[in-house]
C-alpha cells in the first residue's frame, strides 16, 4: 500500500498545474463490502476520451514531462490487482483526476 499511496502522491506532484495551488486529497470508506480508497487532485488532468483505455498501460505517457516513463500507473494497477482489488480513474484536463481503489473486505 505504501508504494501505491507514494506512487499516486508522486504523480500528482509531478504534474501539478502551475495555475493554481496544488491540492491532494486521500480518503477512505466502506461501501458495501468493500474498503474504498480515493486520491483526488487538481492537477493537469488526463483526457480520458483520447487515453482512458490506455492508462494503466506500461510505457504509457500521456503529458511531456522529462520524468514521465509510463511505469508508475501500470505499477499501481499491478500491485492492486495482485492484493484481489481494483482501481479506475477519472478525469478532465485542466482540472484534475480522481483515483478510486476498492478492495473487498474479508468478513
Amino acid at each position: 500500500m505504501e508504494s501505491i499511496f507514494q506512487n499516486l502522491l508522486s504523480n500528482a506532484l509531478k504534474y501539478r498545474s502551475a495555475e493554481r495551488k496544488t491540492r491532494i486529497h486521500f480518503e477512505s470508506k466502506t461501501i458495501e463490502n468493500f474498503i474504498a480508497l480515493r486520491v483526488s487532485d487538481n492537477e493537469q488532468g488526463i483526457d480520458m476520451e483520447r487515453f482512458g483505455d490506455k492508462l494503466f498501460g506500461l510505457h504509457k505517457t500521456f503529458h511531456e514531462h522529462k520524468e514521465a516513463r509510463g511505469v508508475g500507473l501500470f505499477l499501481i494497477k499491478t500491485q492492486i490487482e495482485a492484493m484481489g482489488g481494483f482501481i479506475k480513474a477519472e478525469s478532465k484536463v485542466n482540472e484534475g483526476t480522481t483515483f478510486t481503489i476498492k478492495f473487498q473486505l474479508c468478513l
